[in-house]
């Protein structure tokens, strides 16, 4: 990402700050619809059938979608009570540890798959990818590795650069059975809303990009595409975020 383009999103972050500071509580009902999307678009990239309003409604109201997977209706109510942690914990005068994570990926499976939640894998996780078979490290090598993860968020800085790249760190590792995606990108939005900034949604329309740009990363291609869409996805919500500020009565 261009050095002006970093420096861009930076300005509109102090001046989101400062707005939030002159206008208390303009931005709440955002944030509502935002952790509503926010569930929506992580579950929709893993192969939720819920539509945006089904979310909703299930979270909001506690309606049953017929025909839908009961899977699909767990995962929403997870999810949504994971973004509501994030957001408490990120109030938090401390960097998320390993046992955060650990956390996390608990409230992402507890009602879906409850059996893995929090529970480092015990089986070998492989991908197929446009370039062959990926293997991700093995369970005997993840502890280790997630301890080494852990120590380097401990000393990093909360800022956009650091919460993509403890994305791609946690993906890379792939320390669960399932959820690790989610996980990522709840850690990802963990570490923006620390360091000031809002959370982003990976819409449904960037999954083909975005899932790319990873592989791209894991195969050694390096990750400017996949932090040049997230840094484009932190500046459209960042626009989103001034606009509700500007419009909210001082």
């Amino acid at each position: 990402m261009p050095d002006a383009q970093v420096a861009a999103i930076e300005a509109k972050r102090a001046t989101l700050a400062a707005l939030r500071a002159a206008r208390p509580g303009a931005l709440v009902d955002l944030e509502r619809a935002a952790d509503l999307e926010l569930t929506y678009t992580s579950n929709a990239i893993e192969g939720s059938t819920l539509s945006q309003i089904e979310t909703n409604l299930v979270i909001e109201k506690g309606i049953t979608i017929g025909g839908k997977p009961l899977k699909d209706h767990l995962e929403a109510i997870d999810h949504h009570e994971a973004i509501a942690w994030v957001r408490d914990l990120a109030r938090r005068d401390a960097p998320p540890t390993e046992f955060d994570i650990r956390s996390l990926h608990t409230l992402v499976m507890r009602r879906s798959a409850p059996e893995i939640a929090g529970r480092y894998a015990r089986h070998g996780r492989f991908v197929a990818t446009d370039a062959g078979r990926h293997a991700f490290p093995t369970p005997a090598e993840v502890p280790a590795l997630m301890g080494d993860l852990g120590r380097w968020l401990a000393a990093a800085p909360a800022t956009a650069e650091t919460a993509f790249a403890a994305h791609r760190r946690l993906v890379d590792i792939h320390p669960f059975d399932d959820g690790n995606g989610r996980t990522a990108r709840l850690l990802m939005n963990l570490t923006l809303l620390r360091g000031g900034y809002p959370p982003i949604a990976v819409r449904p329309e960037d999954r083909l990009a975005y899932l790319r740009a990873l592989q791209t990363a894991q195969a050694g291609g390096g990750d400017a595409e996949f932090n040049k869409l997230l840094y484009q996805r932190l500046d459209a919500t960042l626009d989103d975020h001034l606009a509700a500020a500007r419009a909210a009565t001082p």
